[in-house]
C-alpha cells in the first residue's frame, strides 16, 4: 500500500507541502528582510535530501540548490542527479 501512496496520494501531499514551503521562502526573500546571501539554501538542501532519501538513495553531493537572477525574476534552481536504475 505504501508504494501506491507514493504514486497516488502521499506524493501529492508532499509536493503540495514542498510547494508551499518554497513559496513562503521566496516571499520572505522578496520582502527584503533577507537582502544579500540567502541563508535558507543549506537548510532547504538538507530537507530536500531527507525527503528524496525516503524514496531513492541519493548522494548529497548530487543535489544542488541555487538562487539565480534572470531578468526581473528570482529563480530557485534545484538540480538532483538520481542514481542509475539497476
Amino acid at each position: 500500500m505504501g508504494f501506491l501512496n507514493f504514486f497516488l496520494g502521499e506524493k501529492k501531499q508532499t509536493a503540495s507541502v514542498a510547494k508551499e514551503r518554497l513559496q513562503l521562502i521566496l516571499a520572505h526573500e522578496r520582502s527584503g528582510r533577507n537582502a544579500g546571501t540567502p541563508d535558507y539554501l543549506p537548510q532547504l538542501k538538507a530537507e530536500l535530501i531527507a525527503v528524496i532519501s525516503k524514496y531513492v538513495k541519493v548522494d548529497p553531493s548530487a543535489v544542488q540548490v541555487e538562487r539565480e537572477q534572470q531578468d526581473n525574476f528570482e529563480v530557485l534552481a534545484v538540480k538532483i542527479e538520481l542514481p542509475e536504475a539497476k
